[in-house]
């Protein structure tokens, strides 16, 4: 009797590919103290330019930049560079969500300056905004209708982290930011649809001021490097931005995970 062959091992399923990783800063301000970091000539977003591949625009949070400006920041920076830009308060802490369209069609025609320049917009909910099915849907809606681009949400109220507001996030196509520190736990992962994925580290201890500890750089940088199905990109943005340490960090941090 011949003998019985053993069968063949199952292939080994494929390892997903790693997510395009974009690190940077909230802002591009060079402090003296840290412009040495982002040496040569030019402005300082020139300089920051030269060295990172992703900024987050905050002043669109306080007030209106023209068209104009957009568009001279997009053709001062390399092909590759990347703008996130935060989305009005006017937006998400006045108006709270609610009879936005103008407002939405006025931003959205000013961040046109940054043509494919614009990575993600970033929409910030105060602490005191919880989800609302009657207003959070239709804003959304809105919102999608104008722009087809990849939009990061930051919620802070404990609403925005149960099952129907992650689906009506991930329904449109939205990202919810990990954020740290976190108001509740599951503030510290990324969520709802995971296209991109987009981290915001606002400092530790002290929230905008504190540098991070080499040991906190290194766990976000084994973060960034896991490959995950379904995920093209990752943004990591610092914004411990108070006493400038944002750039420092975002340099160890790329430093770390090899990132061009």
């Amino acid at each position: 009797m011949a003998p019985r062959r053993r069968p063949e091992p199952a292939p080994a399923p494929p390892v997903p590919p790693m997510p395009d990783l974009r690190i940077g800063c909230a802002g591009w301000a060079l402090r003296a103290a840290h412009a040495a970091l982002a040496p040569g000539p030019g402005s300082h977003l020139e300089r920051y330019a030269r060295v990172f591949d992703a900024v987050e625009v905050n002043s669109s949070f306080h007030r209106p930049h023209r068209t104009a400006t957009y568009a001279r920041w997009a053709a001062s920076v390399p092909a590759r560079f990347r703008f996130a830009v935060k989305m009005p308060k006017a937006i998400s802490h006045e108006r709270r969500l609610q009879d936005c369209e103008h407002a939405l069609d006025a931003f959205l025609g000013e961040v046109a300056g940054l043509g494919s320049k614009l990575g993600v917009l970033l929409l910030q909910l105060p602490p005191s905004l919880p989800f609302e099915p009657r207003v959070v849907p239709a804003f959304l809606d809105a919102l999608r209708l104008r722009h087809r681009g990849a939009v990061a949400c930051e919620p802070r109220h404990a609403s925005w982290f149960r099952a129907e507001a992650e689906a009506a996030l991930r329904a449109r196509g939205i990202a919810r930011v990990a954020a740290d520190p976190a108001r509740v736990r599951r503030a510290a992962v990324p969520g709802a649809d995971r296209a991109c994925e987009y981290l915001r580290l606002h400092g530790s201890p002290r929230v905008y001021y504190d540098a991070y500890a080499d040991a906190a750089i290194a766990r976000v940088a084994r973060r960034l490097q896991r490959p995950a199905a379904g995920v093209r990109e990752r943004w990591c943005i610092f914004d411990n931005t108070a006493f400038g340490h944002a750039l420092a960090d975002a340099l160890a941090l790329r430093g770390r995970t090899g990132a061009a």
